[in-house]
């Protein structure tokens, strides 16, 4: 018979109802191990049938024919279960027939053997002799019958085998009908119980094995759950030392398992300063106090490694209800953790610079201002943006343009250090909180150094970048201000430092609000401007310079208002920012074409176009319904460009510029050389003109200019791409000459004429068929200052007084001195020890032009002779 290892089925298999005794895993077990026991029986029953055999005692023994075989039978059938059960000792596999069958020989051979031994016994001992040996052999008979039933009780339904073996073999070896009606009676209520307690065994087996398999999945799941990470288990006696934790914990902790178990369950927790205690202190009572906890979040003891966990507890107790400790659960939270930690940077720092961020940082602003009380606090604040930051992203591209915010980045945090908090808005905005920080001279030089840090080259992928900054500087003294404000003025400061010429800081004052107004005035007038025909066009002549005959004109808009005008410098800007741009630009392209169906086919006008027209995917298609409405060719519109639109170095760029040419207008670039100067356009975008900007005509005829070179260059430039040429500003004959004889083919200036209304072209070129005369100075002269101021003059020992009527950096006009001969040498004294040498350049009458020896400060030159000099500057 097999071993017990070897027959136990898998308990995951259910017992089904119609499952015989044999087939049961367990009565096998028993039955199996009844018959290992069988040969301590085997060796009662061979004493007992010795003792009957051959010694004297009970007289007629052995005597029948049947005793001596059938006790021999029954000592056979106790060998034969003997020798299954050795057998059985011995493990190997057996398949479940061979279990089956030896369950039932075994069941047999109890039967089998019992009831020879009974029949023998009681035919031996019915009738008591009342000699001293017979109690003797009744004793070990009984006693033989005791180990068989001890051994049998193992299996019930063996000693059920066993107990009706006995009453029927007693009924037979008594030979005695009472005796036999009440083995018969016994028998029946033993096969009776038996059935009873098989079907009970039944029950209890089924039960038992579902049991035992709901609780080997729920074991199985629960490892699983270990094993995934899920989470965790554990249990503690009564004293709080673990008598168990998941394998998987004590992993992470980097400890063996067995030495976990015996510690103190805290022991597994880090501890932590400062208010996070709260949790341990909580986790700590609930021991103690042996109450339940939930979801308490700790930090665990796992060495070089930040380990969160979230632990459930419940208190145990045995079936009387006393404590026995604790058991419950845990989940690890540190992905959970760094996730909201992830997240929490996310939403309060930049993720390129790991610079706070707008929220963060208004945060902290709105901190600095107040304290804990809510009583104002001091503090500054610096708003700056990067100047030329889109030039790089555009020309450099956007990786380049990350990389230089982030070392950016780095710069002011080096500048700030622990002085304040640097936030990046976005772009290339960058904000900076200074808690505590109001000294002006402080502030400029933290400013300063910003300026001076981020004019410094960027090494970035093998290339020198350089940019530079503007700051705006805000300070709130202590007195209640709002970050709202306090936003709002910084970034008033920063637009007057970029106004100023970018690359420097300014301070906020009230008039920068004043200003900041004005241009919200401005800018809502200007909304309702055209509905209100405030708007109109003024056009400059442009002359063929070798002809000197009108080719066209420039149209300048102009805005009058409230019985005034409002520069262009001023409004044109804002019109730009607000958008208002697109609108005003579309209605100067109409009124442009409806103006040269007036003048006729031979002459053009210009329009300026911005860039934030350029952008707009409509413009060719007004320009087309423009020129269509008015009648007019193409050609005799020109879109003056400025070089801001090569910012954008794009497909789209040039399309657009592809996309105008198409319709058939010319294209003039407008301000050469004063902007971007990308010479690589100037052979991909189609231009017809380039315009050269008046900063290189005016003063271009004097010796020590180098404009005319730079003309030259241009005039050169375009001659070999086929363009014209247009030198704007061009106000004295001396420059009209330079320009003529470096080859420029068009002037537009003063000095062919101002801009006029469309009356005063109509007339001007009816008058004279479209040709002009150029008028005006003949050299540029140098802004002078008109004062009436009495000196005295020394010229050859003799003194003169007389007065200054005109003032400039090099000479004067003076006006009482008659017949002064030119290239006398005159002595000013203005008074208060002021004294100037000079020289006559020429006379008329009493007025006499004088040129000083040496160049003087106007401003300091009057402001030093006192303040009996009244003036006002030459128009």
């Amino acid at each position: 018979m097999a071993g017990k290892a070897n027959i136990v089925r898998q308990l995951a298999s259910v017992a089904s109802s119609d499952e015989t005794l044999l087939d049961s895993p367990e009565f096998v077990a028993r039955l199996t191990r009844v018959a290992q026991l069988w040969h301590y029986v085997l060796i009662a029953r061979t004493l007992a049938f010795f003792s009957f055999a051959f010694f004297p005692g009970i007289p007629g023994f052995l005597t029948g024919s049947w005793q001596g075989p059938v006790m021999a039978a029954g000592i056979a059938c106790d060998v034969v279960l003997t020798v299954l059960g050795q057998v059985a000792r011995v493990k190997r596999a057996r398949s479940a027939r061979q279990l089956r069958r030896a369950a039932a020989l075994g069941m047999a051979m109890i039967a089998l053997g019992t009831l020879a031994s009974a029949a023998t016994m009681f035919a031996a001992t019915a009738v008591p002799d009342g000699r001293f040996f017979f109690d003797a052999f009744t004793a070990v008979q009984l006693g033989a019958m005791l180990v068989a039933a001890s051994a049998s009780a193992i299996a019930r339904p063996a000693f059920f085998a066993f107990a009706g073996a006995a009453a029927f073999g007693g009924a037979i070896g008594a030979a005695s009908w009472p005796f036999a009606l009440a083995g018969i009676l016994f028998l029946a209520l033993l096969i009776v119980m038996m059935r009873e307690d098989i079907r009970h065994q039944r029950r209890a087996t089924r039960a038992r094995r579902q049991a035992v398999t709901e609780q080997q999945r729920a074991m199985g799941l629960l490892r699983e759950f270990e094993r995934a990470g899920r989470g965790w288990f554990w249990e503690t006696d009564r004293y709080g030392q673990l008598v168990y934790i998941s394998p998987t914990v004590a992993a992470k902790l980097g400890r063996p398992l067995d030495e976990l178990l015996g510690r103190p369950f805290t022991e597994i927790i880090k501890k932590r300063i400062g208010n996070d205690e709260n949790e341990e202190r909580t986790l700590g009572f609930s021991l103690s106090s042996r109450t339940p906890f939930n979801e308490l979040m700790v930090r665990a003891a796992v060495p070089g490694e930040e380990r969160w966990w979230s632990i459930s507890g419940q208190p145990i107790g045995n079936a009387l209800g006393h404590f026995q400790g604790f058991r419950g659960s845990g989940t690890d939270l540190t992905e959970k953790k760094r996730s909201e930690r992830e997240i929490n940077q996310l939403a309060r720092y930049d993720t390129l610079t790991g610079l706070a961020n707008r929220l963060h940082i208004t945060d902290l602003l709105e901190r600095a201002l107040r304290n804990h009380m809510g009583q104002p606090q001091p503090c500054a604040l610096l708003l700056l943006d990067l100047d030329r930051f889109k030039a790089v992203n555009d020309t450099l591209g956007h990786p380049v343009g990350d990389q230089l915010l982030q070392q950016a980045a780095g710069r002011l945090t080096q500048i700030i250090g622990d002085k304040g908090q640097v936030g990046r808005l976005g772009g290339d905005e960058f904000q900076i909180v200074l808690p505590q920080i109001i000294q002006a001279e402080k502030i400029a030089s933290i400013a300063n150094a910003i300026i001076l840090s981020l004019a410094k080259p960027f090494a970035i992928e093998g290339e020198q970048v350089r940019i530079g900054s503007s700051v705006g500087i805000a300070v709130a003294d202590g007195a209640a201000v709002s970050a709202a404000a306090l936003v709002r003025n910084a970034d008033l400061a920063l637009y007057a430092a970029k106004d100023a010429g970018r690359g420097v800081y300014r301070f906020y004052a009230d008039a920068m609000h004043d200003e900041a107004n004005e241009r919200k005035a401005i800018e809502d007038a200007l909304r309702d401007a055209l509905a209100r025909g405030e708007l109109r066009l003024l056009y400059q002549p442009i002359v063929d310079v070798s002809r000197e005959r009108i080719t066209g004109f420039e149209a300048l808009i102009r805005w009058e208002r409230d019985g005034g005008g409002v520069s262009p410098a001023k409004f044109i800007p804002i019109a730009e920012e607000s958008n208002l741009i697109v609108p005003i630009g579309e209605w100067i392209i109409r009124t442009a074409c409806a103006t040269i169906a007036k003048l006729g086919s031979g002459y053009r006008v210009a329009v300026n176009v911005s860039p934030r027209q350029f952008a707009n995917d409509k413009l060719p298609a007004t320009i087309l319904s423009a020129v269509s409405a008015a009648g007019i060719a193409p050609e005799q519109l020109e879109l003056e460009i400025t070089e801001g639109v090569f910012l954008d170095e794009s497909a789209e760029n040039l399309a657009m510029f592809q996309r105008l040419k198409r319709t058939g207008v010319r294209l003039a670039l407008d301000d050469f050389g004063t902007g971007y100067s990308a010479l690589g356009y100037l052979k991909k975008a189609p231009f017809d003109k380039i315009k050269i900007d008046q900063s290189f005509v005016l003063g271009a005829a004097d010796a020590d200019s180098m404009n005319a070179a730079i003309i030259s260059s241009i005039v050169g430039l375009a001659t070999a791409l086929g363009m014209e040429t247009t030198a704007e500003g061009v106000e004295t004959h001396d420059d009209l000459a330079l320009i003529r004889r470096l080859g420029c083919s068009h002037v537009q200036g003063y000095i062919y004429g101002r801009p006029m209304n469309l009356d005063g072209v109509l007339a001007l070129i009816g008058e004279g068929g479209g040709r002009v005369v150029a008028q005006g100075y003949q050299s540029a002269r140098e802004p002078r200052r008109h004062i009436l101021r009495r000196i005295e003059v020394t010229s050859g020992g003799y003194r003169y007084d007389a007065n200054v009527r005109n003032i400039a950096s090099g000479g004067a006009l003076i006006e009482g001195l008659w017949n002064v001969p030119p290239g006398a040498a005159l002595t000013l004294d203005f008074g208060g020890g002021t004294r100037l040498e000079a020289t006559a350049r020429w006379s008329d009458g009493n007025r006499v032009g004088v040129q000083f020896a040496e160049t003087i400060e106007v401003e300091a030159l009057i402001g030093a002779a006192g303040s009996g000099a009244k003036g006002r500057r030459a128009a």
